[in-house]
């Protein structure tokens, strides 16, 4: 994953970040840590870097969101567990749900989904994830810039440890339908 975003920059924190919001669970936030990394040495600038995770968080989320409001989730094996609860968060607090969710990790990945079959606006729905993902982008990219040379460390566990752990929500989630 660094080695993509060393190589392409921008385009490749932007490539990173559409999976991991059309719920492939590829983490983030070692994503965006390195490119506060790559950011502190230089190699791309912290608007480039926002801009990138940000945009490719909306085109995996309009993919997400898509799937949802095609209906193709209800023949998902697993998949109608996983929209009606949150179907539930979204009836409980409306369509902010979506804001909120992308502020929290794994929520972020699988919002998008009971947001296109509650057929959430698009107009809203946009402005509520692109809100939501810049803020996580620009946090998790500072914290990246403030890391700075332990990252060697910090990206190495951190990848490893949240791919586990996006694996066993994904697979207990299935698991629960």
């Amino acid at each position: 994953m660094t080695e993509l975003v060393r190589q392409l920059g921008a385009l490749g924190v932007f490539l990173l970040m559409v999976p991991e919001s059309a719920c492939i669970p590829i983490p983030s936030e070692v994503t965006l840590l390195f490119a506060g990394f790559a950011v502190g040495q230089g190699w791309l600038s912290f608007p480039a870097a926002v801009l990138a995770g940000t945009a490719g968080n909306l085109v995996g989320s309009m993919i997400a969101y898509g799937v949802g409001a095609s209906g193709v989730v209800a023949h998902v094996p697993g998949a109608g567990g996983v929209v009606s609860r949150w179907d539930g968060l979204l009836e409980r607090h409306g369509n902010r749900a979506v804001f909120i969710a992308r502020l929290l990790p794994l929520a972020r990945s699988f919002v998008s989904l009971p947001a296109g079959v509650r057929r959430v606006p698009l107009g809203e729905f946009v402005a509520l994830t692109v809100a939501g993902c810049a803020i996580w982008a620009a946090g998790f990219i500072l914290i990246g810039m403030a890391a700075g040379n332990a990252w060697t460390a910090i990206g190495s566990v951190l990848g490893k440890i949240l791919l586990g752990v996006g694996i066993t929500v994904l697979v207990l989630t299935l698991g629960r339908r």
